[in-house]
């Protein structure tokens, strides 16, 4: 085959014999399905296949290939020259093969590109490619190669080409006579399904007549066999009446249970016999009722001990319709329980042991659960019942703290045993069963549980504060209440004045974490107690009671009395080197009120969280945390006081009037007053120190308060004095110092303060000529012009430059 897209217009070549015959639709070389390189081509040529018909090619037109989606590996081999059909001749077989080895190697490369397949084609042929240079080159060596090479594919294609229609026609042939065959196995098969039918109907009717039959048969054997039982339990009664037992049943041991089976029948007959005719026969049907039902019961006791669950099951069976059978489960009860309590855990050898029972009890009884069920009641109401009341009498009256320990460890065990025992099958309510087992177990020490609680947590908590307050050797004094107290109160609020002489605590808070973790601690217990002992309807009531207790003696009894020794403490705003220690009860105080807080949330918010004392507790909580408040500020604001009374000691103390009017305007070395050195030094202890005591935003409440004084206080300070050019400067270095100070407040609106006084102290030293334009300047523009006229008049060249006039 020779593609137009390797030769030129003029040189399009045509096979010899497409003139004389219609064009074959043929599938080019490209498209050929063989997978294997030439060397591998050995004997037949069996993995050639041939593709689709393509439509056929007009004479002369350029022939493009199209590829054809080649099949899955499996199903390649759709054809194969030896396949089926006449062979042909021996040499035309060898002759294609020939070719193939030869070419199908080129062919079979993906994607086929036609140009490249001549390309090889002319590469193999002599002549035919660039070897050897220009005169090596044979067009018609080419052209011959070319076109015995199309011969040899229309030859291979006409073969092909016959063969598939030699196996269509085969294949026709066989597609009619399976539908012949298809057809006739329908009809058999409508034949066999009529019989079948038929064969159906027939089976139907005999099963009908053979139910009506036994049916009649049942009818007439049914009253047969109750006359039998009838004639034989008359015999046995005969032998009762004559007072000798002679049938094997009465006299042979080992049929026991047929003679259980009598016995019982004749005991029921004897019940409905008059009593003053048949009162002996009657006594000797129940002597014997009685001497079998005890001969089975012996029977399952011999045969539980020596552990044979079938016997067992059998005499059950038996006894089941004896008025002992709740004898027997009860003597199965007791032996179970032979050996079972030797750990010293009872709860756990209660468990072990219904487990055990739980196993086996349905292989003997025909109603397991109520077996089981009996058993659990045994083991609650006997064992653990008398176990608790062992346990607890002994501490009940004695000991409240080692009484309630031992009250919820054991309801806590008793619990984890019930939750064991909800996997067992005892009937349909189990859950009201087991709670009712505990509850009749534990109900005397339930009823007044919270009262042995909150008076045991009274006195556990009054005894930790006592011994609290005698290892510090101090006498706790009664904080008075009523009106007088009240209004000393509001008085000190409102004037923060000192009423009564202030206390010398010696530095001491009068508040441990150590106390309050032990009050915590106790709360904590007292409140897992509640939530497991108490009944649920009651729960919130006495969580609420619970809760009243922690704050009587941990915020009222301790935290607060702190807080009223610290107010107590704090020295008046004129007293010299106080010991300002109210930071400290402050600090302390946050931090034992988070603790407070977090148990609040943590244990007391999820046992009233669905109930109205929800509400009750949330607000007791809000009037405990504004009454400390209000008292922490008003320590903190007298404490301020104190502060801005301790550095005006200092100011008054080191502060000169020559400071700012030396004598020697031209000899002041110093950068800054010693005064200012004072307060600066102070002033800073006190910012860390307030930093180190609070949190949050309080700190940046009470520094700006306190900057805000000190600020107040500098410029009042400032007032006092008279300054000179060089006094003046000094001032405004006093000025930036207090400014460096205020730094380190971290507050804009303090360092905006001081910022705008040292504006103000450059009025001081300005030249007067240029007074009125500083007095515009940014910083000063907003003040009111008495306070720069108050500034200006310090000045001591005020009445001699006539500064005055820049304010008229």
């Amino acid at each position: 085959m020779v593609s137009s897209r390797s030769i030129r217009p003029s040189q399009k070549l045509k096979p010899p014999s497409c003139q004389s015959r219609p064009a074959l639709g043929w599938t080019p070389p490209g498209n050929v399905g063989v997978h294997c390189a030439p060397q591998e081509l050995t004997g037949d040529a069996r993995s050639f296949h041939c593709g689709d018909s393509s439509p056929p090619v007009p004479p002369g037109s350029q022939y493009t290939p199209r590829k054809v989606q080649e099949p899955a590996p499996e199903s390649r081999r759709t054809f194969h020259f030896r396949d089926g059909g006449p062979r042909g001749s021996r040499d035309e077989e060898k002759e294609v093969k020939k070719f193939l080895i030869k070419n199908v190697y080129s062919v079979n490369q993906e994607p086929f590109v036609a140009d490249e397949y001549i390309e090889r084609l002319v590469w193999r042929t002599p002549g035919g490619g660039s070897r050897g240079g220009s005169e090596a080159f044979d067009p018609k060596r080419l052209l011959e190669e070319f076109v015995n090479h199309i011969q040899e594919l229309q030859i291979m294609d006409e073969r092909i080409q016959r063969k598939v229609e030699k196996l269509e026609q085969q294949c026709q042939k066989e597609a009619k006579e399976f539908a012949k065959k298809v057809q006739e196995l329908q009809k058999s098969n409508q034949v066999a399904f009529q019989h079948f039918q038929e064969l159906d109907e027939h089976i139907s009717y005999v099963a009908t007549k053979v139910c009506h039959l036994g049916d009649q048969l049942e009818g007439v054997n049914t009253p047969r066999q109750r006359a039998v039982e009838a004639q034989k339990l008359m015999k046995y009664f005969n032998e009762f009446l004559d007072g000798e037992l002679k049938s094997d049943v009465f006299t042979n041991s080992e049929k026991i249970k047929e003679a259980a089976d009598v016995i019982q029948k004749l005991h029921l007959i004897a019940q409905e016999l008059p009593f003053d005719r048949f009162s002996e026969v009657k006594s000797k049907i129940a002597s014997k009722y009685h001497d079998l039902e005890c001969q089975l019961i012996q029977e399952f006791t011999n045969a539980q001990r020596r552990g044979e669950i079938s016997r067992m099951r059998e005499v059950a069976a038996v006894l089941l319709h004896f008025k002992g059978y709740s004898h027997c489960i009860d003597v199965y009860i007791k032996q179970c329980q032979e050996g079972a309590y030797l750990r010293n855990d009872i709860f756990e050898d209660a468990a072990i042991l219904c487990q055990r029972v739980n196993k086996q009890v349905g292989d003997i009884f025909s109603n397991p659960e109520a077996v089981l069920a009996k058993l659990i009641q045994n083991v609650f109401e006997i064992k653990l019942q008398s176990f608790v009341k062992d346990q607890l009498e002994e501490c009940r009256k004695s000991d409240a703290e080692q009484y309630l320990k031992s009250l919820y460890d054991l309801y806590t065990r008793t619990t984890s045993l019930s939750s064991k025992l909800m996997e067992f099958n005892l009937g349909t309510d189990k859950q009201t069963f087991l709670s009712k087992l505990i509850k009749s177990i534990f109900i005397s020490y339930l009823e007044n549980y919270i009262e042995v609680e909150i008076g045991y947590l009274k006195s556990r908590s009054a005894m930790i504060l006592q011994r609290y307050y005698d290892s510090k050797n101090h006498q706790k004094r009664s904080i008075g209440t009523g009106g007088i107290q009240d209004l000393k109160e509001r008085i000190r609020q409102r004037t923060n004045l000192p009423l009564g002489p202030s206390i010398d605590t010696h530095g001491e808070t009068f508040l441990s974490q150590e106390v309050v973790v032990n009050l915590l601690q106790e709360t904590k217990q007292a409140f897992e107690r509640c939530h497991r002992l108490s009944d649920p309807s009651d729960l919130p009531r006495n969580a609420f009671r619970i809760f009243t207790i922690l704050v009587e003696f941990l915020c009222i009894e301790h935290i607060d009395y702190a807080l009223e020794t610290g107010l107590a403490g704090i020295p008046s705003s004129d007293s010299r080197n106080a010991n300002l220690y109210f930071l400290d009860v402050v600090q302390q105080a946050n931090t034992i009120f988070h603790l407070f807080d977090k148990q609040f949330n943590d244990h007391l918010m999820p046992l009233i969280s669905s109930s109205p004392k929800l509400s009750e507790c949330l607000q007791k909580k809000k009037e405990i945390i504004e009454h400390m408040e209000m008292k922490l500020d008003t320590g903190i604001d007298r404490t301020l006081n104190c502060m801005i009374g301790q550095m005006k000691h200092i100011l008054a103390a080191e502060q000169k009037k020559t400071d700012f009017k030396p004598e020697d305007e031209n000899n002041v070395l110093i950068q800054y007053t010693n005064a200012c050195v004072k307060v600066c030094v102070y002033v800073r202890k006190q910012v860390e120190k307030i930093k180190n005591s609070m949190d949050g935003k309080n700190v940046d409440t009470v520094l700006m308060e306190l900057g805000v004084r000190f600020h107040r206080l500098i410029y009042e300070h400032l007032q006092q004095y008279s300054y000179s050019c060089m006094g003046g400067m000094l001032a405004i270095c006093d000025v930036a110092e207090y400014r460096k100070c205020a730094k380190d407040f971290k507050i804009p609106m303090v360092l905006h303060l001081f910022d705008t006084l040292h504006a103000l102290c450059n009025l001081l030293v300005v030249a007067p000529d240029n007074l009125k334009q500083v007095c515009s300047g940014e910083q000063l523009a907003s003040l009111d012009k008495n306070i720069l006229h108050s500034f200006v008049q310090l000045r001591a060249d005020y009445r001699s430059a006539r500064l005055a006039r820049h304010f008229s």
